[in-house]
Parts: C-alpha cells; structure tokens; sequence
C-alpha cells in the first residue's frame, strides 16, 4: 500500500482544513515547496496536492506553486483543486505533473473524464468525496444526492488510474478512516482505490492494510503527519509489512 502525504495550499500555504471548512484552517507552513521535500527526503513514494483555492473557483490559482514542486521534488505528483477542463488537465500534465484528480468534473462533465482517459490514459484519478455517503462536489461546499458507489461504477471502462475516496466528516479530524466504506467502494469497482480522510495513528494504516476481500491501494495522510501524530517514515515501514 502507498502512503501518501498530503499538501495544501491555500493563498499559497501549505494549510489544514477541518472536515473541509474554509473557516476551519491550520496553516502549517508558508512555503508547500519546502513541505515537499521534506515529504520526499523521508522518503514519499507519491505526493497529494491540492489547490484549495482553485477548488472553490473553478480554476486553478496555485498553480506557479504546483509546477514549482513538479520541477523540484524528485516524487510523482498528484493535483487536484479546480481541474474542469482539457486546457487544465493539458497545463499540468505537459508541465510535470504525473496525474491529476476530478472531482467536480467527474459529476457534471463524463464527456470530460472519458476524452482526458482517452488522451492521458492512467493519468487521471477520480476524487470522490462523500459526506454520508452522498457525493459533495465544488470544494466540498455543495453536497449531491448522488452515491459515491454509483458515481465510481460510472467510469469503471474508462482507464481511470485511480480513485480517491475521501470521508469528509473525518478529514483533518484525527478520528480514523472510514474502513467500512473505503471497503465498500473497493469491493465495488476494479479501479484502485485510495482512502483517505481520518488518518490518526499507524493503527489506521494497519486496519486498512488488514481488509479482506480487495485491496486498498494507497493512503493519504495530512494533519496526523503535521502534528507528529503519524511519522511518515514509520507509516512507510507499517505499509511494506507482509501479513
């Protein structure tokens, strides 16, 4: 399993949100480029990245940060915030970027989805972000009647590398991942899933690690790297252990 740190920025700092509140922010670091490679010196096989502000706007805003990180941070990438159309998904998948995450355009655009497939197969990931199991889209601040299972089998022939699976109530909170619905969508679709959201302690990764039936891919891990509560070298180590 991958573990994943996560960063972001927001008015060009590496920030916090809890349970994805824009009034609920912890900023702990003004450079997200430093962050980076720190993630990357402990040893990060993959980084999360996501442009807060260009979630809410449609568009990206962060983006000079980004590409910085692209250029200098010897780590594949991952970029969410704000990714609604090609001229977006082109930008940063010709300027660094390893793939880039739809959350938004996956609900209201699958014209989108299926041609970036198309164009940058394995490049794209699915972010999925339910709150009670319903989709929430538009950087969280606009809950659907849509369920997360339905949304993910919708794009299950489209060469999709991944889906991110995000609780809401549990992001930045510290307490643990959705283990039953993380499971859920993975025994769903055959796309890979990522959980995330809740991360508190190794115990979390070990429980996600410890699922029968289907594999969970990876994990993203944010506040708990922050505040020491997870050390990004020991979650390393607890993901290679073989049951």
């Amino acid at each position: 399993m991958v573990i994943i740190p996560a960063i972001d920025v927001k008015d060009g700092k590496c920030v916090r949100l809890a349970q994805g509140d824009f009034d609920r922010v912890t900023t702990y670091a003004d450079n997200p480029l430093d962050v980076a490679l720190t993630w990357m010196q402990k040893g990060a096989e993959l980084i999360h990245v996501v442009d807060l502000d260009g979630s809410v706007a449609g568009l990206p805003r962060n983006a000079n940060i980004i590409l910085e990180i692209a250029r200098k941070v010897d780590v594949p990438i991952q970029v969410g915030g704000g990714i609604r159309d090609m001229e977006t998904i082109k930008f940063y998948l010709n300027n660094g970027v390893s793939s880039v995450i739809l959350g938004t355009a996956a609900l209201q655009n699958e014209e989108i989805v299926r041609d970036a497939c198309q164009t940058f197969p394995k490049k794209i990931i699915l972010g999925i972000d339910a709150l009670e199991g319903k989709v929430a889209i538009r950087g969280w601040t606009q809950k659907t009647q849509l369920n997360a299972v339905d949304l993910a089998r919708r794009y299950e022939k489209f060469n999709v590398k991944a889906i991110i699976y995000t609780d809401i109530k549990r992001d930045g909170m510290g307490t643990g991942v959705n283990i039953e619905a993380t499971k859920e969508l993975a025994k769903s679709v055959s796309i890979p899933v990522i959980a995330s959201g809740g991360v508190a302690t190794i115990a979390d990764i070990e429980n996600l690690l410890s699922v029968k039936d289907c594999e969970i891919y990876g994990v993203i891990i944010g506040r708990a790297l922050y505040t020491g509560a997870v050390s990004l070298e020991d979650a390393i180590k607890a993901s290679k252990k073989v049951s």
